[in-house]
């Protein structure tokens, strides 16, 4: 009998030390694994596409949102955040979107490879009822009426861009009219015609130039250059050659194009800002430089930072079940010789 009770009273004890252990030393308000960890912890799967990985500016735009969301993780909540390149392919992008949904991810964040695509991408969440944010390339208006509280668009209005490049070229002393005969010859490089940034940037430069200045304009020369510095550099040099000193202005749809248009009227023996004007879009630290060593006229600010951490705010407040606004508008900033410091 002894040795029966001595054995329960030895199960006893090893019962109560496991009890223990596995209350994390008694604490029975926080729930651990092995590792202390809170098992309760909720976890967010947020898919992101970018419409292609080699592009400056969203570069910028997607390691902000990388950045920012584990900012947001705390021992409640974690935001497991995918981003993947769509390589400037919208069947790839497709693909990738289709992953996220049958993979049930809370919520994407899609910087579209092509804008038209926005309905088919839209019918594909709301039938899997998931939240989607698109950012950078606007959606047509009739396609943001689809799915309401479900998506929005994040950005800037492309209109506000292209007016504040017509101004910084409006604004100057001479009007940008270097020959004083009352017209502005110029070069329009245009990103990708299917981007409704580009189409906004193209018209609204040139009728805010008009409408600010007063004068006539004349375009020498306008050719796609696909956001690309490269092409940017080929249809400058080509415009040069071709028309020479008639040239005024030359107007890029981005900054990397304008980098390129720089390379072009440098190597043509030109200069900004003596005999032709140069302004872009973005604000990227190679312009932002030129703009404040006299290479580039002007630039236009699109403020990737908080518009990354908007479309951040949004993906966080679908996943938590409140309804998201049709658009969420991020300002763009004219950056000029005389606030450049600010932007360096």
């Amino acid at each position: 009998m002894k040795k029966l009770f001595a054995f329960l009273a030895s199960a006893l004890m090893v019962l109560s030390l496991a009890a223990c252990s596995n209350n994390g030393g008694g604490n029975n308000d926080t729930p651990t694994d092995n590792g202390g960890a809170n098992t309760d912890k909720k976890v967010y799967n947020i898919g992101v596409s970018i419409y292609k990985f080699d592009d400056n500016f969203m570069t910028l735009y997607r390691k902000e949102i990388e950045s920012y969301f584990k900012t947001l993780n705390t021992d409640e909540v974690e935001y497991q955040v995918t981003i993947q390149d769509g390589k400037g392919d919208m069947a790839e992008q497709t693909n990738q979107i289709d992953n996220f949904i049958a993979q049930d991810y809370d919520a994407l964040i899609i910087n579209l490879v092509q804008a038209t695509s926005a309905a088919t991408v839209i019918d594909k969440c709301e039938a899997a009822n998931k939240p989607c944010i698109f950012i950078n390339r606007e959606p047509s208006e009739e396609d943001m009426k689809k799915f309401p509280g479900m998506i929005t668009y994040v950005g800037a209005d492309a209109r506000q861009s292209g007016k504040y490049q017509g101004e910084l070229i409006a604004d100057l002393p001479n009007n940008g009219d270097l020959n004083g005969d009352g017209i502005l010859q110029y070069v329009m490089v245009v990103g990708d015609p299917e981007n409704v940034d580009a189409k906004y940037r193209t018209e609204f430069s040139i009728s805010q130039y008009e409408a600010v200045s007063g004068l006539k304009v004349e375009k020498l020369d306008e050719q796609r250059g696909d956001w690309d510095q490269a092409k940017g550099q080929e249809i400058v040099a080509n415009a040069l050659t071709q028309y020479g000193d008639k040239i005024e202005a030359v107007f890029c749809n981005n900054d990397a194009m304008a980098l390129g248009a720089a390379q072009a009227i440098t190597a043509a023996g030109r200069k900004v800002g003596e005999d032709i004007y140069l302004v872009g879009v973005d604000a990227l630290a190679e312009a932002v430089d030129l703009v404040s060593t006299g290479g580039m006229t002007g630039t236009v600010l699109n403020d990737h930072i908080n518009q990354s951490h908007q479309a951040v705010d949004c993906a966080v407040m679908a996943v938590k079940g409140d309804k998201l606004d049709p658009y969420y508008w991020i300002d763009y900033i004219k950056v000029t010789p005389e606030n450049v410091d600010k932007y360096k």
